[in-house]
């Protein structure tokens, strides 16, 4: 071929090179693949389900403002079953085969320890808006897992900041016999008596898992002289506990993590006993900021329903997440994991600050008494909550036992 020749073809080609080069109409540019560890199946179903739908709904929120970095956000729901074991087979096999970097869950503070090790072997990142073991923060922390949440330490440590300044003087605890169960319960115990050494702590009680018959409980609760009773019992086991107190003429109110939940109100039904009670959570429907109204305003215009509790968590988690994205301009992991510590994220639930130390996020936890009816419930449900500042739950880092590599 002569020189001619290759000049005229050279511009064709180099024009067919750049062509394939760009994406076309009909292809889609490489989305952000994010992993959602939730059980999906079984006993725990409802829980991970409506996890899942706030995952969802952040990224459709996301993807109809363009996306993040220019890519669609792409939600991979990964079935844990609750067992860790499970849930780190299917991840580890997203990663290798989908090159996924992203993952995130609610449920299982043991999944979440196994999700952090993988994340760290794969140099990928996990982050959780549920899984509320200290430890996952703590003696177990990892610079590729993230909590854009609270943990036990805080949680308590606001509802013991809030019971330190009300009406009640004697505090029967009770709560699930596991590690769980028993963190929680001593973190409340121990603030609670720093913060007002005034009020009573009756009984320190744990009951098992699954526990059917709680009368023999909330007999000693009624002879005992409790005006509140301290639970971070969850599930079936509150919802029993609370409607089985019912027959024994209890008058003491209740406070814990859970009693925002709407399915476990709904299954306790009409209780003069849930009304005057304390829920508190990271994420409440109540919440007064004008972010909020957008968003359950929205959330309903789209679904239907209100982004009650752990739909908002996971929402406001994934949020928080794709903040990092943004800020480190790439989905580069180890680029992520920098731009995220220190990030500070004004969200539904308030200002976020996401603690390099340990990568605890450092959020406000909200407080409400549940009132007969709400515009969300015509059940008894939480009334407009109150905000317990950040500045009064940390942990500060260098008691966390986190050692960060």
């Amino acid at each position: 071929m002569t020189m001619e020749k290759i000049s005229s073809v050279f511009p064709i080609i180099l024009a067919i090179i750049l062509l394939a080069s760009f994406p076309t109409s009909g292809q889609a540019a490489e989305t952000i693949k994010l992993g959602v560890t939730e059980p999906l199946s079984g006993t725990f179903k409802n829980i991970g389900d409506r996890y899942l739908e706030g995952v969802r709904y952040a990224a459709k929120v996301l993807n109809r403002q363009g996306g993040v970095l220019g890519r669609q956000i792409e939600v991979i729901p990964v079935d844990s079953e609750l067992k860790a074991d499970v849930a780190t087979r299917k991840a580890t096999a997203l990663i290798l085969k989908d090159q996924v970097k992203f993952f995130c869950g609610g449920t299982g503070s043991s999944v979440g320890a196994a999700m952090s090790t993988v994340a760290e072997q794969n140099n990928a990142i996990m982050f959780s808006y549920g899984m509320d073991a200290a430890s996952l923060t703590g003696a177990k922390c990892s610079k590729n897992f993230f909590r854009p949440g609270t943990n036990t330490d805080m949680h308590s440590y606001a509802l013991a900041a809030y019971v330190a300044k009300s009406k009640f003087k004697k505090v029967y605890c009770i709560g699930q016999d596991y590690s769980f169960g028993h963190e929680s319960v001593k973190a409340f115990i121990a603030r609670l008596k720093k913060l007002n050494p005034s009020i009573e702590i009756l009984a320190e009680v744990y009951h098992p898992l699954g526990e059917k018959d709680y009368g023999p409980y909330v007999s000693r609760i009624v002879a005992s002289g409790a005006d509140l009773v301290f639970t971070t019992s969850w599930g079936n086991d509150l919802t029993l506990l609370v409607k089985q107190a019912k027959p024994f003429g209890l008058k003491a109110k209740f406070a814990g993590y859970y009693l925002s939940d709407e399915e476990t109100v709904s299954a306790i039904g009409e209780s003069e006993l849930l009304v005057g009670s304390i829920a508190s959570e990271t994420y409440m429907v109540t919440i007064p900021t004008e972010e909020n109204k957008k968003f359950i305003e929205g959330y309903y215009k789209d679904t239907g329903i209100y982004p009650f509790w752990l739909r908002g968590k996971a929402y406001t988690g994934t949020m928080f997440w794709a903040e990092a994205l943004k800020k480190a301009k790439t989905d580069d992991v180890n680029a992520v994991i920098k731009a995220w510590e220190g990030l500070s994220f004004k969200g539904v639930a308030g200002t976020w600050t996401m603690r390099a130390c340990d990568h605890q996020a450092q959020v406000p936890i909200w407080i409400a008494e549940i009132v007969p009816q709400s515009k969300f419930m015509k059940l008894p449900y939480v009334g407009t909550p109150i905000m317990i500042p950040t500045k009064e739950i940390e942990v500060p880092c260098e008691e966390t036992g986190c050692k960060m590599k």
